[in-house]
């Protein structure tokens, strides 16, 4: 099984421990770097296995497939991928609190 990222995604995780800190979500930086590290342990360890549903057409342009992370009561994370054989391509990654989301 192989996890790849868009560029931009790779970007996006690689920045969200101190955005989320910035915007005091998090009192210390280690909380936000921890949480940001259990999104990634799900991506890259639990995807494969955690059932995953067809994105909805007005959504597909972000990915064909998408699953969620439930981290806690308030934020649900949507990942969005493409799937071929055992390799799965990251392309989107946002949370429940996107008005965008509202069709999932």
């Amino acid at each position: 099984m192989s996890i790849q990222y868009l560029p931009e995604i790779e970007d996006f995780i690689n920045n969200l421990s101190d955005l989320l800190f910035e915007k005091e979500y998090f009192s210390l930086y280690e909380y936000s770097a921890n949480y940001v590290d259990n999104l990634t342990f799900f991506i890259e360890k639990e995807l494969f296995n955690f059932p995953h549903k067809i994105t909805p057409i007005n959504l597909k342009k972000i990915g064909s497939n998408y699953a969620f992370y439930k981290p806690n009561n308030r934020t649900t994370w949507y990942i969005f991928f493409e799937k071929s054989n055992n390799r799965y391509l990251i392309t989107y990654i946002t949370n429940n609190h996107v008005k965008e989301l509202n069709d999932l």
